[in-house]
């Protein structure tokens, strides 16, 4: 993730010299690998059920780095488009959650999922930060080697350092085809969905053509974007942790998120505008980075918090599709627009995305917000024996395996009651 981030401030200039080059593939350039990253991220999934989850992970990390060097090679932007399209096609996340699962027990799984989380969230800000400054030393085309090489780094750490699982088929990671299409239907979820398709979309819209008015309209060279992208990404962090902790509280949950969205619509009309100098533009971003960090830590809690009971892995399967279909699009009419209309277009463009988001989010039903358990029960226990309990809403019971999937309000649940049905305490 740290390699497709890290060409996301830089790419949008340097496409600019390829030969070929215009705004519409620039755009396509910096948002094709969402498209086969959502082509993929399943199937790929499918088959680390049947060969095992290290081999394909392998091949994940192969092809990503197959297709750095062609990025890292292409002399044209249509080479760039084949490369970033191959780094996407390295669509291996959905695996190594489900290897993620195989390693943990039932007991630290949500902690190694969040850290998996925080991560990929750092990996973000770090590369947006010594991106501008990698670009000026080495240049893109030693990024894109770069990232080759981190994923060569990242094969040795899987065959040397990370154990052999069993494989298990925990639902709550596991993505189910089936599932996936039934999911579809859910209104609460598919809110979501789109919402996280939009967020990225903004994104991916927004950096066709940030670098570029830091470059050609404010003077700033590549090398010295870091000055403002640091500042802005450090003041995100620091005013989204109050916001955060008041999240955690269920009747403020939807406020804080009506929150992030207005937050994120104030920054398009700021940019819009576009306040004289590099310090309007940082301040513009602060807000951006504010309200996107903010959406990006709620989402996947409210979806796991949303999905029915065995479907977690399903509904995080749909949301990651979304997501990466959100990046391809803004890329493509984040370019095409630029090109076409000009750099203000593109946040008018992201604003009406935005508005119609909070519209949606404004007029629809509190969601149900519960909590997911994954249990192992007693030789006997029948489906109507949980469903009995005090504050458990929801039941999937797998015959055979002895394992019971409970969406249960934490706050109403009788777990004296409830572990008299499990092999070992819930508590």
């Amino acid at each position: 993730m740290f390699g497709l981030f890290l060409i996301l401030p830089v790419l949008a200039i340097y496409a600019e010299q390829l030969d070929g080059a215009t705004p519409f593939l620039m755009g396509i350039a910096l948002g094709v690998y969402g498209i086969t990253q959502a082509l993929f991220q399943i199937p790929f999934g499918m088959l680390s059920d049947r060969f095992g989850r290290k081999p394909i992970i392998l091949t994940g990390l192969t092809i990503f780095m197959f297709g750095s060097v062609v990025a890292a090679l292409a002399t044209s932007i249509e080479g760039v488009i084949v490369g970033r399209a191959l780094q996407g096609a390295g669509a291996i996340a959905a695996v190594v959650l489900a290897l993620t699962s195989d390693l943990t027990r039932e007991e630290q799984r949500t902690k190694a999922m969040a850290l998996i989380g925080m991560t990929i969230g750092l990996a973000f800000m770090f590369a947006l930060i010594v991106a501008p400054w990698l670009a000026a030393n080495i240049g893109v085309k030693g990024m894109f080697l770069l990232t080759a090489l981190l994923a060569g780094a990242a094969m040795v750490v899987i065959v040397k350092a990370v154990p052999t699982p069993v494989q298990t088929f925990n639902l709550e990671v596991r993505a189910v085809p089936s599932k996936m299409f039934d999911l579809l239907r859910n209104g609460q979820l598919i809110r979501l969905d789109l919402g996280i398709f939009i967020l990225h979309f903004v994104l991916t819209a927004m950096f066709v053509v940030v670098p570029i008015i830091l470059l050609d309209q404010l003077g700033l060279e590549t090398r010295h974007h870091w000055k403002v992208y640091v500042p802005a990404l450090l003041g995100s962090v620091v005013c989204m942790v109050p916001l955060i902790i008041l999240s955690t509280r269920k009747q403020w949950v939807m406020r804080v998120f009506l929150t992030a969205i207005s937050i994120l619509l104030f920054a398009q009309c700021l940019l819009m505008w576009r306040p004289l100098g590099v310090l309007g533009l940082g301040i513009c971003l602060f807000f951006f980075f504010w309200g996107f960090n903010l959406l990006e830590a709620m989402l996947p809690s409210l979806v796991s918090r949303v999905a029915p009971a065995a479907g977690k892995g399903s509904a995080m399967g749909v949301y990651n599709t979304f997501q990466f279909l959100g990046v391809f699009f803004g890329g493509m009419l984040g370019g095409l627009v630029y090109g076409q209309i000009g750099v203000t277009a593109v946040f008018v463009l992201c604003g009406m995305a935005l508005l119609a988001w909070a519209w949606i989010v404004f007029n629809a039903p509190m969601p149900q917000l519960l909590d997911s358990l994954v249990v192992q029960i007693r030789t006997g226990v029948q489906h109507a024996d949980l469903s009995n309990v005090l504050g458990v809403h929801e039941v999937i019971v797998i015959q055979g395996e002895n394992t019971a999937y409970l969406k249960v309000d934490k706050n109403q649940l009788d777990y004296a009651a409830l572990d008299k049905f499990l092999d070992s305490p819930s508590t």
